[in-house]
């Protein structure tokens, strides 16, 4: 599958799965701009948490270029806990704000995307986003920013869809970096990739709105 030309965002693309999106849309000939809360680790650097280093990074995004075909919100912080006394105010605050700038960055970003004419909004949000999902160990704030991100997701696909930009959301159960690939082991992030890859290369009739998946 070849991605030659498209500009592709991806938040939170320092390490991990959002190196691994990054390097496989680049394999495939994609233009891909990376933004990290650690400015050495990326292109670019963007703290969700921070309003103005959201809307800086969106308006260096607009300095590099007239559109933008894929935008994808991988970039969160994660924090456990049962309790809500086990995380402290500040960070709590900071989680949430993660979410309101995701938010932000899509509004500052839509006229990018509203540019391009295969334009996608990909959410990387996770199972405890999901009704009635209780088995991540993640702190109940977790839980609700991703409730939060899950609720605009869905307004915005339904909103958008008649302009053509597809929005695409993901809610993965805890998962792996590296594993098997078997139908016994835990879901890896290869396949999570996988998944990305597969919604953005179909055809612009083809809206797949949700991947949800099975937890071991």
């Amino acid at each position: 599958m070849s991605f030659a030309g498209l500009r592709v965002a991806i938040t939170g693309a320092g390490r991990d799965t959002g190196r691994l999106l990054a390097e496989a849309f680049a394999s495939r000939g994609a233009s891909v701009f990376r933004s990290a809360r650690d400015r050495a680790a990326a292109d670019f650097q963007c703290d969700l948490a921070q309003p103005d280093s959201v809307r800086a990074f969106a308006a260096a995004l607009a300095e590099r270029t007239d559109r933008l075909d894929v935008l994808i919100h991988n970039g969160a912080a994660y924090i456990e806990g049962a309790d809500l006394a086990d995380a402290t105010d500040d960070t709590i605050e900071s989680l949430m704000a993660g979410t309101t700038g995701v938010v932000l960055l899509t509004k500052h970003l839509l006229p990018l995307l509203r540019a391009s004419s295969r334009p996608d909004i990909v959410n990387m949000i996770s199972a405890c986003g999901e009704v009635g999902h209780h088995r991540s160990g993640a702190h109940p704030a977790f839980y609700a920013a991703k409730h939060a991100h899950a609720g605009l997701s869905s307004i915005l696909s339904h909103r958008l869809r008649p302009e053509g930009i597809r929005v695409i959301s993901l809610f993965p159960p805890d998962f792996v970096q590296q594993g098997p690939r078997e139908p016994t082991s835990a879901l890896t992030a290869s396949s999570i990739v996988n998944c990305v890859l597969f919604a953005v290369g179909q055809p612009r009739d083809c809206f797949i709105r949700e991947f949800h998946f099975e937890q071991v």
